[in-house]
């Protein structure tokens, strides 16, 4: 059987690098985030947060295997900002975080070759201070049964070194669990009981 790769890299905390170029100012905010919704969130709040400045670039990439991206270049020319970004990210091979680059300007004009350098070098000096981080990709599963399947879920869910959250003993049984994507296969086949329901949440 095929082996799951489950783990890749993120950063642990938010982290920040300024790098300056002929009066402008580039500052590079980097954050760690977990969907697309908390990107954007976070990209509106850097936004307000620097009103004033002339451009507001950001890039991200989500999900293990960082399929899940976006990058801007907030009108600088095409190229020169929101892909620098994300080929930093890239280098690094880090995925779940997101880079906004503010721009003020110093009244001298960059040149798109300038510009490169300066969103790709504020990009680096956020990321190299920031903490890297392993993370493991998986899934909450829902575990519905009987009581007379509680000592065979329970068994399951102790053997994987499962964390069991959102548990209900009311009538029937349910609970969540986190499965990292590596032990899935073995969580779904030592749980296919017809009396056992596996829902993912």
């Amino acid at each position: 059987m095929e082996e799951v790769l489950d783990t890749y890299s993120s950063i642990g905390a938010a982290s920040e690098g300024v790098y300056k170029d002929r009066g402008s100012r580039f500052i590079a905010l980097a954050y760690p985030v977990e969907s697309e919704s908390e990107a954007r969130e976070l990209i509106e709040q850097v936004r307000r947060e620097y009103h004033d400045a002339r451009h507001c670039c950001p890039a991200y990439r989500i999900g293990r295997d960082g399929s899940l991206w976006r990058a801007s270049d907030d009108g600088e020319p095409a190229g020169s900002a929101g892909r620098q970004i994300l080929s930093q990210i890239d280098s690094m091979s880090l995925s779940d975080i997101l880079v906004v680059v503010v721009r003020y300007f110093g009244g001298i004009k960059l040149g798109v070759p300038g510009l490169i350098k300066a969103y790709r070098g504020a990009t680096k000096y956020a990321l190299d201070k920031a903490e890297i981080v392993e993370k493991v990709a998986g899934r909450v599963w829902k575990v519905e049964f009987s009581y007379d399947e509680m000592p065979m879920v329970m068994k399951v869910v102790k053997d994987l070194g499962l964390q069991p959250s959102a548990t209900d003993f009311g009538l029937d049984c349910s609970l969540e669990v986190r499965v990292r994507l590596s032990q899935e296969e073995a969580f779904k086949s030592r749980l296919d009981n017809p009396s056992v329901r596996l829902t993912a949440v």
